[in-house]
């Protein structure tokens, strides 16, 4: 009879500990293996914002074509010298996700001076509940252009031109065995004239509207003691990836400066193809 009065103890127990077993087996799932997994998708009133139209990108120092590589780093040099090779085979950058972000980086030194150019894609993920990712693209491109002091597009509508530089003549660009070109072909340039930007309106720093979704070129000659050099800066966002290009020359012969035309054209020229190229999928 004693034996009795413990059975229902017993399945109490049994009961409680089934309960909690099934609980725990219920909360093991995981996010199914999804890097971009965003925070906010279980509540009701703040769901994930869209995903962005990319979900990779490319690699990048294969990704500019050979031809645009030559344009910008001219050495005048057979291609089959093992230097000349690994200039154009580019650095990639040191990145910790390249799902993310990837970019590359060249150097061309020659004993007039130097060209540097560098690629960098950032896909933009929003972990913000309701920000989709594109609209988190946007607030980071609005953040660059504000802090490169570029006018907006009713503003740069109204003065100057939104497009492409016009592309420089062929005397003014490279020769046909790559040489480097160094300021006007008719008159070398100088300080106060063709070497600021804000000599020609045409290539102000402005807001470019035949790149991706939003777009915008900077330009900035910088003199040192060493020499000049003329930085020119291209930044566009596709949907939800950030695109961003730095190209400069650099030379210690102030009667040559590096021009705008020369410079800006080039650069757009490869930001085009980038764009072109629809980067991963």
């Amino acid at each position: 009879m004693q034996r009795r009065a413990y059975a229902p103890a017993a399945a109490l127990v049994a009961a409680l500990l089934a309960a909690v077993l099934a609980a725990c087996g219920g909360s093991s799932g995981g996010h199914g293996g999804n890097d971009d997994a965003k925070t906010g998708r279980t509540g009701a009133t703040a769901p994930a914002g869209e995903p962005g139209k990319y979900r990779s990108l490319p690699e990048p120092c294969g990704y500019v074509n050979r031809d645009t590589l030559r344009r910008l780093l001219p050495t005048g040099e057979d291609e089959s010298d093992p230097e000349v090779q690994k200039l154009y085979r580019g650095q990639a950058a040191v990145t910790y996700d390249t799902d993310r972000r990837v970019g590359c980086r060249w150097k061309l030194e020659t004993p007039e001076g130097t060209r540097h150019l560098s690629i960098d894609f950032e896909r933009v993920v929003s972990y913000q509940p309701g920000v989709s990712d594109d609209d988190r693209a946007k607030e980071l491109y609005a953040r660059q252009a504000s802090a490169a002091k570029i006018p907006d597009a009713s503003a740069s509508a109204s003065a100057t031109p939104s497009t492409a530089p016009p592309s420089p003549p062929a005397s003014a660009g490279t020769h046909p065995q790559g040489g480097a070109a160094t300021g006007s072909p008719s008159a070398p340039a100088s300080p106060s004239a063709s070497g600021s930007p804000s000599a020609d309106p045409r290539f102000l720093p402005r807001v470019l509207d035949d790149l991706g979704d939003d777009a915008f070129i900077d330009d900035k000659l910088v003199t040192a003691a060493a020499g000049v050099h003329r930085d020119i800066a291209i930044v566009f966002r596709s949907a939800n990836v950030l695109v961003s290009i730095a190209y400069d020359q650099w030379t210690a012969d102030r009667q040559h400066i590096p021009t705008s035309e020369d410079l800006q054209g080039k650069a757009h020229g490869l930001a085009k193809e980038l764009d072109a190229g629809h980067f991963g999928n």
